[in-house]
């Protein structure tokens, strides 16, 4: 089975105030060096499986650069990922290649070599087109910023392209929300993801709405039942221009949807690379599960050689990812594939708590296939803590 390949790239411009990820301002000079433990560990992917038990593919059907902002690298850093990628893995010609990117950082040069690596998706991290919204968290472009990228993106030929909105941003109101929910439907976006603001404790802002400050426009920032009311709008507004939900924060035109992000929420294989990459591979082992390790969060210890963090995937883990990653998307789950992959009694279990669930309208149910409803998707987190609990203990 065709492996999805992710390449982290934690480096940024500016760090957003909500931020808590393995990202980061570094001084370019460390740019150099990372490259380079990347495309060590790419080189050296089949025995990295093999010591941790996990069967290795050549063959790739997506890569994913994330971060961060990839394209702060400089070029000839870019070609480089792209090029190891190439001389050890087998890129499908049909592969969905994708460069996530901060409005603005789009240099000529950075598009060329975009377009000769073979990138045909770029994700463009806007979270909003009102450029009071956007500064408020640290972002640094404006709204003429991203429909100039998204013109340029689409002369250099690269049309698959998703933009992101973050809902509940310091200074959003309802009728600022419908300025950004406006500039995405009028620019054609194939994709689109809308995700409520999420504040770590450890991020600036995060630590400022604790102390009850003012610092990082927190006092500014929406409650918790404002910022649902603008990601349920966005579904009503996105569902009538013909973008279609198909995951909890993911939207897109049909035929559109993210083939690798798909590759996460139903278990199929990924490759990550780079500080704080998850990887997910078949264990080696005839009839067993999966194999799951991440890289070091941490860039000095990852460009040092840190190790892995190793786990194999039990059979209730793997019945639990198969609940709560298929009920994030909206075709929900199949519950005879799951009774026949982990048994009857797997479905028993849960089914007090689905009949509850269905009752409350938080799920909803065609034939042998379960779903969130759209209620259930804001309390999603609560659906799956209960439906996995009751999975793992009957009665």
């Amino acid at each position: 089975m065709a492996l999805g390949l992710y390449i982290s790239v934690p480096f940024c411009r500016s760090k957003c105030s909500y931020c808590n990820f393995a990202s980061d301002v570094f001084s370019r000079s460390v740019f150099q060096g990372y490259v380079e433990r990347v495309c060590a560990d790419m080189v050296s992917a089949p025995a990295t499986a093999g010591q941790i038990g996990g069967r290795f593919e050549r063959a790739v059907d997506s890569v994913y650069l994330g971060g961060g902002t990839p394209t702060i690298l400089d070029v000839t850093q870019l070609e480089r990922l792209f090029v190891t990628i190439r001389q050890n893995f087998d890129v499908q010609e049909n592969a969905e290649i994708t460069v996530e990117c901060a409005p603005g950082t789009l240099t000529p040069s950075v598009l060329q070599t975009l377009q000769n690596c073979g990138v045909n998706r770029v994700s463009l991290g806007v979270q909003s087109f009102v450029d009071q919204e956007a500064a408020s968290v640290g972002r640094l472009h404006k709204k003429t910023t991203v429909i100039d990228d998204v013109a340029r993106l689409r002369a250099a030929g690269i049309a698959n392209i998703n933009i992101d909105l973050i809902a509940g941003l310091p200074h959003q109101t309802a009728q600022s929300w419908e300025v950004s929910l406006d500039e995405l439907i009028a620019l054609h976006a194939p994709h689109a993801s809308v995700y409520m603001l999420e504040i770590d404790d450890d991020s600036r802002l995060g630590r400022e709405l604790t102390a009850g400050g003012s610092k990082y426009h927190a006092h500014f920032v929406p409650d918790e039942d404002q910022s649902a009311d603008l990601y349920e709008r966005a579904c009503a507004r996105f569902e009538t221009e013909g973008i279609h939900q198909y995951e909890i924060s993911n939207f897109a035109r049909s035929g559109e949807e993210s083939r690798h992000n798909l590759k996460y929420w139903t278990r199929l294989p990924y490759f990550g690379f780079g500080s704080d990459a998850h990887s997910m591979l078949p264990d080696s082992r005839p009839g067993l599960g999966a194999v799951r390790f991440s890289s070091p969060d941490s860039l000095e210890r990852y460009v040092a050689g840190g190790p892995a963090t190793v786990t194999r995937i039990s059979r209730e883990a793997a019945l639990e990812e198969t609940f709560f990653l298929g009920l994030r998307l909206n075709r929900g789950i199949d519950l005879f594939k799951i009774s026949e992959e982990f048994g009857t009694a797997a479905v028993s279990a849960s089914s007090e708590t689905m009949r509850e669930f269905l009752a409350l309208g938080l799920l909803e149910r065609a034939g042998r296939r379960i779903r969130l409803s759209a209620r259930g998707r804001l309390l999603s987190n609560e659906v799956f803590e209960r439906l996995i609990s009751a999975a793992h203990h009957p009665g």
